[in-house]
């Protein structure tokens, strides 16, 4: 089966969340199983070594507002197709942010050509491969299923995955002319977002499936609560809709084989997980405790439950635990730990900003990773916390309580525990969920079989692959 990717972003190459590591991994776990996966995302400045080694594949004289091509070129294990428009994506910094830390104020054609690049490779071909189906993921592929709609010609079907339903991609109704979006689809039913067009909902009214990224999740998008408005519409396709667990690189995310750590370590030996922590301690200006060490990796934002763990950090101190925060996002958030680091210097360090490699050694040296999101579609940091037996205390919520094994009595007794979870999600159950992860901390056996049984936890790519393949084939088959 031939399967083509259509994603704004793709690790290692271009990064600014989670989406870019499923980008990176899911097409090698397809792969494996049989399937030919291409990726294509937009040939940002950071891409441009790998543009300059890679073969021409399709020519555009006009992807609105200027030329354009599709780069071929095979890196990192991923087929990639980059797409070369200098209009669009040759400019610094954040890939969807401008110098005032707004949206580019022309994203909207940005990403129309990236959808539209990708319904010519879905319509065309490229050479003897040609896509059996077309995976968009999010909105910033959500145009690419009206593009073959309008197109009258005969089209590969189109799955639409939701890694985030919160960003819709929305601009004004004006710009359908310019985005070459027939009228006509500007309904309810079709492209049009209370009064606005929406690049995802155009995906999610348009696609032959829709999947997201865990099964909670897929359940809790058809409730006004978590559906951000689209609920309805996702109701009414409620029989095409299924939350497919994301996964994780086990190749990348190795502790006993990681070279950002100062000491690798696995499952059957955990010693060196100590000498981690003492270089995270070092690098944070944290005063070793008789409590855990918790992480924060993360965007800074409310939604992530961020002013939860503001409220929190008294109790964490109290417990005699320290807290390392890496993160970047809303300014009021960075300079609330920034001031935390002041004000409880030695117990909390903050640094802002972002930094893979850092995130891999906090994972291998802290004993816990906090995660109190107010809605968490997957995530994967908790995943990554399994992997290092860096143990999850999480919201129960979207992908976190599909992923985590409470330590409550029964899943204690039972040995199947994995992390903490807490709900309702407020300041105060939080607090409690710290409280008691200090207190399975001050029970070396019981922390140390959790840790192991965290380790071995099954958090790859194998069995979601799977999944998606069967998804494909169901549609592909029509």
């Amino acid at each position: 089966m031939n399967v083509l990717f259509v994603a704004s972003e793709c690790a290692p190459f271009i990064k600014t969340g989670g989406l870019a590591d499923v980008i990176g991994a899911v097409p090698k776990a397809l792969a494996a199983q049989g399937a030919s996966v291409k990726v294509l995302i937009p040939a940002y400045p950071a891409l441009a070594s790998l543009v300059a080694t890679g073969q021409s594949v399709m020519d555009f004289d006009d992807l609105f507002g200027g030329p354009a091509r599709i780069v071929a070129v095979r890196a990192k294990g991923l087929d990639l197709l980059l797409l070369e428009a200098a209009h669009l994506f040759d400019r610094p910094g954040n890939i969807y942010l401008g110098p005032n830390a707004l949206d580019w104020p022309d994203n909207d054609m940005r990403f129309a050509g990236l959808s539209f690049a990708g319904a010519q490779i879905a319509l065309k071909g490229l050479g003897d491969w040609r896509p059996d189906v077309v995976n968009c993921h999010d909105w910033q592929a959500g145009l690419l299923p009206v593009y073959l709609r309008q197109s009258g010609e005969p089209a590969p079907q189109v799955v639409m995955t939701i890694h985030n339903i919160a960003f819709q991609g929305l601009c004004d109704a004006t710009r359908l002319t310019a985005l070459g979006l027939d009228t006509d689809l500007f309904t309810p039913d079709g492209i049009e977002y209370f009064g606005k067009i929406s690049f995802l909902k155009a995906g999610i009214a348009l696609s032959d499936k829709i999947t997201t990224v865990s099964p909670t999740y897929a359940a809790e998008l058809l409730t006004p609560e978590f559906g951000m408005g689209l609920d309805g519409l996702l109701r009414a396709r409620q029989s095409d809709l299924s939350g497919i667990l994301n996964g994780i690189d086990l190749d990348v995310w190795s502790p006993e084989a990681d070279e950002a750590l100062v000491a690798t370590y696995s499952a059957r030996s955990l010693k060196g997980k100590a000498r981690n922590r003492a270089e995270v301690e070092a690098r944070f200006g944290l005063t070793p405790g008789d409590g855990p060490l918790f992480c924060l990796i993360s965007r800074l934002t409310a939604q992530k439950g961020l002013d939860m763990l503001l409220d929190c950090l008294p109790l964490i101190v109290e417990q005699g635990a320290t807290l390392a925060v890496l993160g970047t996002g809303e300014p009021d958030l960075e300079r609330a730990f920034v001031a935390a680091s002041r004000d409880y210097a030695g117990s909390v360090g903050t640094i802002i900003g972002y930094d893979e490699e850092m995130s891999h050694l906090m994972q291998g040296g802290s004993d816990a990773i906090l995660i109190p999101s107010r809605f968490e579609p997957c995530g994967l940091t908790q995943l990554y916390g399994l992997r290092y037996g860096t143990l999850p205390v999480v919201a129960r919520t979207g992908g976190l309580a599909d992923t985590v094994i409470d330590a409550n009595e029964a899943a204690l007794l039972a040995e199947c525990a994995t992390g903490v979870q807490f709900a309702p999600v407020n300041a105060t159950m939080f607090g409690h969920a710290i409280a008691r992860t200090c207190a399975l901390y001050r029970q070396p056996k019981v922390w140390a079989a959790m840790m192991r049984r965290a380790m071995r936890h099954p958090v790859g790519w194998d069995l979601s692959a799977t999944a998606y393949l069967n998804v494909y084939q169901s549609i592909s088959e029509h």
